[in-house]
């Protein structure tokens, strides 16, 4: 289903770009008035300007509802992905041998080593002469 939407999508996509890439600017009208264009055209004396903006307003709704689409599948692939069994992350809280005191038990299993620096906590002596 993903496939389908996906080939739709990019097939609007597409077409929009192509239909943009056709029409004529706001300008180009104003040479009509000198005798050109107008009378040689497919889609009658209204040239191509309502068919053009029709058919790009068609893909654009397009465009935007298979975007909407492949959201909600995307949504919905991750959902079922996150509650796939795979396994959480689990951070494990490493705690250097000098900052806190070992229990009984883990003291014979000897001292978790850390490459953190040690800080000594000795007191500052502040002079309150000044």
């Amino acid at each position: 289903m993903e496939t389908i939407i996906l080939i739709v999508h990019v097939l609007a996509a597409a077409a929009v770009i192509g239909l943009i890439l056709l029409q004529q600017g706001k300008g180009a009208e104003a040479g009509a008035s000198f005798g050109s264009g107008a009378s040689q055209t497919v889609f009658g004396s209204e040239g191509t300007g309502s068919f053009m903006s029709r058919t790009t307003a068609v893909f654009a709704v397009i465009f935007f509802v298979t975007s909407f689409s492949l959201a909600m599948v995307a949504r919905q692939t991750a959902d079922s992905v996150s509650d796939a069994g795979v396994p959480a992350v689990i951070i494990e809280e490493v705690v250097p041998a000098g900052d806190a005191p070992l229990s009984a038990g883990s003291a014979s299993e000897g001292a978790i080593e850390s490459d953190s620096p040690v800080i000594d906590s000795t007191a500052v002596e502040i002079d309150e002469k000044n």
